[in-house]
């Protein structure tokens, strides 16, 4: 049977935008070996830091009815990542893993960032995502009743506390330690499950860093709310953007990257990351206009061109460009705001005067004479010098 024409075209596409993104990341190889500096924006940002001490978490889980499990909590080094999502299981079901350290156990299920519910049923059955317990990963499934399950056992009591900062699930039936594999589902088979181990309760795995498990965290919330191929850009520089504290990621969703823009944004995708500054919604509409912003890309920033908090030049530019969805994303790493099209890059930036308010000022005053969706580049036309007239030559021969 003959493939449609629509679909060997949104094939073609898809394998065109992947290999312009990996163009662009390899072409970005000799640039990570020196680490780029960047210049200190005027403005300084703190990012909010969310610190529950392990006292809390053990109130928190005691309180919802796990006594076991809240033994655990100080032991289990919680305290340092929020948002956090936990699986607690019963007492009675810890008892069917008497060789189990519990502080372990708690690690393995607990989530970083925040999976409620109504989240976790739209993610792809087998959904693996990493705990805080180093290469040990759940499976998220849910069946034709649309109950989920992690990694088998039912979640029966959903969404016992969420707060914003941590969610807390309740689970029923057996529980045990994750596989060494549990992460690789190729390579999983009936016999590659080690023997249990008394696991002495102070001997725990060392923390991965809080920005590998955000960055996680990330892609994967991406993938399920139509952002796959920011997921996928976010995977192909994943050790990079490791090494960053934190960061804000402007952001374009499937829709406009498969209707056009999506050459543009993918072969400037550094260019759409601000390194180390983690922006929140009220922080990034509290930007002054000509605020400037650094980015991946190292020597090209990023300008407010207009400022948020509403008033005749809402919504809020940067670079021209409307920014459509704030806070898309946030966990205590990174942020990530939706925008309407990629950023073109700015030459010769002009600001508009203050008293020229209104939108058609603004464009008056904007340099940006043509925008390039393809190159990403901000096209500016020559000025004329001022009391010169500008003069057209004429061909006179006939």
């Amino acid at each position: 049977m003959a493939i449609p024409l629509r679909f060997q075209l949104l094939v073609l596409l898809l394998l065109l935008l992947l290999i312009s993104l990996f163009i662009s990341a390899a072409s970005t190889v000799d640039a990570a070996s020196s680490a780029p500096s960047f210049a200190p924006s005027p403005h300084s940002f703190q990012s909010p830091t969310h610190t529950y001490s392990p006292a809390l978490f053990a109130t928190i889980l005691s309180t919802l009815g796990f006594q076991e499990l809240s033994t655990a909590a100080a032991s289990a080094n919680l305290s340092a990542i929020t948002p956090l999502t936990v699986f607690a299981p019963s007492d009675s079901s810890l008892l069917t893993c008497p060789s189990c350290s519990l502080p372990l156990l708690l690690q393995e299920l607990s989530l970083p960032g925040l999976y409620p519910l109504h989240f976790l049923k739209t993610l792809i059955f087998g959904t693996k995502i990493e705990t805080l317990a180093p290469n040990r990963c759940l499976t998220i499934t849910t069946d034709s009743k649309d109950k989920v399950f992690v990694d088998g056992v039912e979640i029966t009591s959903p969404d016992l506390f969420n707060n914003g900062l941590v969610v807390v699930h309740g689970l029923q039936g057996f529980v045990s330690h994750l596989s060494p594999l549990s992460c690789n589902v190729e390579r999983m088979t009936s016999l590659s499950f080690p023997a249990p181990s008394r696991t002495p309760r102070s001997a725990l795995p060392s923390s991965p860093s809080i920005v590998h498990l955000m960055l996680k965290d990330a892609i994967i919330r991406l993938r399920a709310t139509g952002y796959s191929v920011v997921s996928l850009a976010l995977r192909v520089k994943y050790v990079e953007f490791s090494e960053l504290k934190s960061m804000t990621i402007f952001a374009l969703d499937d829709t406009a990257i498969f209707s056009g823009g999506g050459n543009a944004y993918l072969a400037n995708f550094r260019y759409h990351v601000v390194p180390n500054k983690r922006l929140t919604a009220a922080e990034l509409v509290s930007l002054p206009p000509m605020a400037s912003l650094p980015t991946m890309d190292p020597g090209n920033n990023l300008v407010v061109t207009t400022g948020g908090g509403g008033g005749p030049l809402a919504p809020m530019k940067i670079n021209y460009v409307k920014i459509t969805t704030i806070d898309l994303l946030h966990n205590s790493r990174i942020v990530i705001h939706g925008v309407s099209s990629p950023f073109p890059h700015m030459h010769h930036h002009q600001p508009y005067n203050d008293e020229e308010s209104s939108f058609d000022h603004e464009m008056k005053r904007s340099n940006c004479d043509h925008m390039d969706l393809n190159r990403g580049i901000c096209e500016v036309e020559a000025e004329v010098p001022a009391g010169s007239q500008a003069r057209v030559d004429v061909d006179h021969r006939r």
